[in-house]
């Protein structure tokens, strides 16, 4: 076989054997290259100018950024907030933040493109780190969240919440930086400084008092708002938001609600912690607000190790046990006919005497609320003449389980645009959201909106506190001056299977209410 005559450079090159393998090693690494390259086409794998990043680590504080998708164009005759693929759930989900697009429209702002129909469908894990964005102008938000240490369960679901309203709300141009702050508040300060320093114009989390606390002072002096996910009313204000649900909207609405069903007189039943001695002030603010008395305070201790002794002072038991005994010692002396029914009647009563209050509240929740329940009927505290009521503890599945609070309320956000967030959820991720999970996506959503309305400071004070309000999954709310979020709840009943709308949540504010 004659083979073709090579140059005399190639003959050259073929001389020298280092120069043979050189060549060999480059051939090999093209030929190499090539079918690389041709695995990832026919794959549908993009080229990467950097390899994928690795599964994010445990404690990992840097994240992603989260990049909101560019909405299609809207033809001039479609609302823009009609835009959707016609289900139920997406048209209730463009409803979102109703009221401040509408300001927005009105007043000509900004691009009134509105949400896609399809939803892109995060993926169920965390972002891994080391890819950075290259975009111009975009709005940045710092995310905030625990995604590992023991509250990652929540962190993560809440991550989870964020990208659904990503993709519901944000514009191209809109981007997340998600941070893990391990539930530390150490973590949560140097989370918050990278968020800064990648240039966030708005803070959403932490998720617990503590470490919102301990950004507050680094926020308030770079001058970055905070929509905080804390319960902790006393830490808002100078640029700090509490998104968490707090007792004084729950107790006002199920006390109000109370005293236009003809119940005047009130009892707190309480532990004895923070959040006890927060219901019984709202309890006692309510009462001055709306008329009706504050009659009984009870504590039990934190722990609840003495939760009967109170529940059986609260019921006044011992004073009106030994009203029947003396009561059924006078009857017995007497031989007419209407002494004998009338101990007969007593016969079928462990008490004599009505109790002072014809309402009970009880601040709270989960094992200690059961334990709670079940001593009321023991020590004769009826439900047919005290409506017992509860806080937004409450709001948990699989309540009405204890016969004692069949029929008693509570105050809680409205169940419907939950319930279709929940299903959402469960459709992307394959399991249903922590309760809180509605918070980051409110949280999110409000952030996504109020960053289109085409101004420099979408998130100053003015635009943060709407007086209108803004209807997210848990209902309508609002930031009140104080930074705290005020809410328009609904009243529901403990029934055995689920719990029952009695009073629905307003759809709006009406009046001022602070």
């Amino acid at each position: 076989m004659r083979f073709p005559k090579l140059s005399i450079l190639e003959q050259d090159l073929f001389k020298t054997p280092g120069t043979v393998r050189s060549v060999c090693v480059l051939v090999c690494v093209l030929v190499l290259m090539i079918g690389v390259l041709a695995a990832c086409q026919n794959n549908g794998i993009p080229v990467m100018s950097s390899p994928p990043p690795p599964p994010p680590e445990e404690g990992v504080a840097s994240l992603p950024p989260l990049h909101g998708p560019k909405y299609p164009e809207q033809t001039q005759d479609t609302s823009p907030l009609e835009t959707g693929s016609g289900s139920a759930i997406e048209e209730e989900w463009r409803k979102m933040l109703e009221p401040y697009l509408k300001d927005q429209l009105s007043g000509g702002g900004a691009s009134t493109s509105a949400p896609g129909a399809e939803m892109a469908a995060p993926g169920g894990q965390a972002p891994s780190p080391g890819l950075t964005p290259i975009t111009g102008g975009a709005i940045r938000v710092g995310l905030l969240l625990p995604l590992s240490g023991p509250s990652a369960l929540v962190g993560n679901a809440m991550l989870n919440a964020a990208q659904m309203a990503l993709f519901d709300f944000a514009d191209a141009d809109f981007e997340l930086l998600p941070h893990d702050t391990a539930g530390v508040p150490e973590e949560a300060s140097y989370a918050a400084s990278l968020a800064i320093s990648d240039g966030a114009s708005l803070i959403i989390g932490p998720l617990l008092s503590r470490s919102a606390q301990a950004i507050r002072p680094m926020v308030q002096t770079s001058g970055v708002p905070v929509i905080s996910f804390s319960s902790d009313g006393s830490i808002a204000g100078n640029g700090l938001y509490t998104l968490g649900f707090l007792p004084r909207n729950e107790v006002e609405r199920v006390t109000s609600f109370a005293l236009s069903r003809g119940h005047q007189r009130f009892a707190v039943l309480a532990p004895n912690d923070p959040y006890g001695r927060s219901v019984v002030q709202s309890v006692s603010v309510s009462m001055t607000r709306y008329g009706g008395s504050l009659v009984d305070v009870a504590y039990y201790d934190r722990a609840g190790s003495n939760i009967e002794d109170v529940v059986r002072r609260l019921a006044d038991y011992d004073n009106r046990r030994e009203a029947l005994f003396r009561e059924r010692e006078l009857l017995e002396d007497k031989e007419d006919e209407l002494s004998r029914k009338a101990l007969e009647r007593l016969s079928l009563l462990e008490t004599l005497g009505d109790l002072p209050y014809d309402a009970l509240l009880i601040a709270d929740g989960g094992d200690r609320l059961l334990q709670v329940a079940a001593l009321l009927p023991f020590y004769d505290i009826d439900p047919g003449k005290v409506q017992i009521m509860g806080t937004g503890q409450w709001d948990v599945p699989g309540i009405g389980a204890e016969p004692a609070l069949l029929g008693a309320w509570f105050a809680a956000p409205p169940p419907k645009a939950r319930t279709q967030f929940q299903q959402k959820y469960a459709q992307i991720y394959g399991n249903p959201p922590h309760r809180l999970a509605t918070l980051a996506y409110d949280a999110t959503a409000l952030a996504a909106v109020l960053a289109r309305n085409g101004s420099s400071t979408p998130f100053a004070p003015e635009a943060m506190m709407q007086p209108s309000g803004f209807s997210g999954r848990d209902g309508v709310f609002r930031f009140a001056p104080d930074g705290t979020a005020d809410r328009r709840l609904a009243v529901l009943q403990v029934d055995r299977r689920e719990n029952i709308v009695v009073d629905p949540a307003p759809s709006s504010f009406v009046e001022l209410s602070y």
